[in-house]
């Protein structure tokens, strides 16, 4: 899908019309109802409400003075609404990736904790840059060169949510097949177990091999990334992409399932000790 002169919706955007929502409800207002009061247009509320459109400063405005909102909270949803259009450091890559992949980067910069399964790859966040040309190369093989290298370029900016002042806490579970296959030859890959072995060094990185023996595990399915947040009302969202698409979901039941596949996969995966064995092992025998 073509993005250019597209933007994937920040976490401030959805916060702001999650508690859109949040207030139209309290007010005991349906949709309709909100429309007719207000003059606004009734398939505007769903846009601005599932943020998919980011609202006129005076929409906003109309809403609150509708919803009664106290000066205060008024505030605060209004500074929402001013840091939605901040662009960060994927405002160049936006015509290059896809809205789905655009999305998630979004939200994986806001959030708090990333718990990341893997069953074929080494976690984004924790890829050598060598690693991750091989890997981009190897999935997508017509793409070209200088594409190649934006993909790599944006995996590498990605993992500034690891080096800032108030890293995320990432607990990332792979699956062995992802630490014996030679992605990039022996050399590029042992340069990329060495680096998950510094890695999972630092306090907030939590690393996991589920081993081959211990057979059928819950994560064969696929992979899948379940992210936390710091504010309250960011619900936690889960995000899977394969061949058939990228996927996001929000609802209660669906991030709980998910989070619970997530403990179950982590429950039969070896110990952080245990994992930095097995991966020193397989770098010498790379």
């Amino acid at each position: 899908m073509d993005v250019a002169g597209r933007r994937a919706p920040t976490i401030r955007l959805r916060r702001l019309g999650a508690e859109l929502k949040r207030l139209r409800v309290e007010a005991g207002l349906s949709q309709e109802d909100a429309a007719e009061r207000t003059g606004l247009d009734p398939s505007s509320f769903s846009r601005i409400e599932q943020a998919r459109n980011r609202p006129q400063r005076r929409t906003v405005m109309t809403l609150l003075d509708l919803y009664r909102v106290d000066p205060d909270r008024r505030e605060i949803l209004l500074s929402w609404l001013k840091e939605s259009t901040k662009p960060g450091w994927t405002q160049f890559y936006e015509p290059f990736l896809t809205e789905p992949y655009m999305t998630f980067i979004q939200f994986e910069y806001e959030a708090e904790r990333l718990r990341n399964y893997e069953s074929l790859f080494i976690p984004g966040l924790l890829q050598t840059k060598e690693y991750a040309r091989a890997v981009i190369e190897g999935v997508v093989p017509a793409i070209s060169a200088e594409d190649v290298q934006r993909r790599v370029d944006v995996r590498m900016q990605r993992q500034s949510v690891l080096g800032r002042p108030t890293p995320m806490q990432l607990w990332a579970v792979v699956d062995e097949a992802a630490i014996r296959r030679k992605v990039g030859g022996p050399a590029v890959m042992r340069a990329q177990l060495e680096h998950l072995v510094t890695a999972s060094a630092s306090p907030h990185v939590n690393l996991q091999v589920v081993p081959f023996e211990v057979g059928a595990h819950p994560g064969m399915p696929g992979s899948f990334v379940v992210m936390d947040f710091a504010e309250q009302v960011d619900v936690p969202i889960v995000y899977s992409d394969s061949m058939a698409g990228d996927i996001f979901l929000e609802a209660e039941e669906e991030v709980a399932r998910f989070a619970a596949t997530f403990q179950r996969i982590s429950e039969q995966a070896l110990s952080q000790a245990q994992t930095r064995k097995l991966i020193k092992e397989a770098a010498a025998a790379a």
